[in-house]
């Protein structure tokens, strides 16, 4: 497995914020070669069920307004209804890979809710707190975080929203 010098400076840094949650967690090492999560899940035998995916949506005009969402990657992000009313704009969609790495420092396949900037609310699907485990991205595509879903509620600005994501 081989990762960049980026993807190993970032997985420094949401280890000691990792630490200090005080929720037992684990990381778990993958190939970035399939760190995309339906990849990730057959390469390494963990159920989609267990994975939470953090996407960055943004709101179309500007000044943007963006927020971080975690959702079951069984479910979609309800992007049309339940963002764009909580964010407060007319229109949201998903920010693109080059302006999620530009917000947030993260690549897709491995953004992940810990070490957001602090002035990006974090939205959780209330279906991510009915697991017993998750799997989130690591900060990277080198590695992923195992831990248990109440990790996500401690870190800043997270809320848990019901019906954030569509079945």
């Amino acid at each position: 497995m081989s990762g960049s010098a980026t993807d190993y400076a970032r997985a420094a840094m949401i280890e000691p914020l990792l630490a200090a949650l005080g929720v037992p967690y684990e990381i778990v090492p993958c190939d970035p070669a399939f760190a995309d999560t339906a990849a990730f899940c057959e390469r390494y035998g963990y159920a989609l069920e267990d994975s939470a995916n953090t996407i960055l949506v943004a709101s179309k005009k500007e000044p943007k307004r963006y927020a971080a969402c975690v959702v079951l990657a069984t479910t979609r992000l309800d992007v049309n209804h339940a963002v764009k009313k909580k964010l407060g704009v007319k229109r949201a969609s998903f920010a693109s890979a080059e302006e999620t790495m530009a917000v947030t420092g993260m690549a897709i396949g491995g953004v992940t809710a810990i070490g957001l900037p602090g002035d990006i609310p974090l939205w959780i699907d209330a279906r991510v707190m009915e697991r017993e485990r998750i799997v989130l991205g690591g900060g990277n595509r080198s590695c992923k975080v195992l831990a248990p879903p109440a990790l996500l509620t401690r870190l800043p600005n997270s809320e848990v929203v019901a019906d954030l994501a569509l079945t």
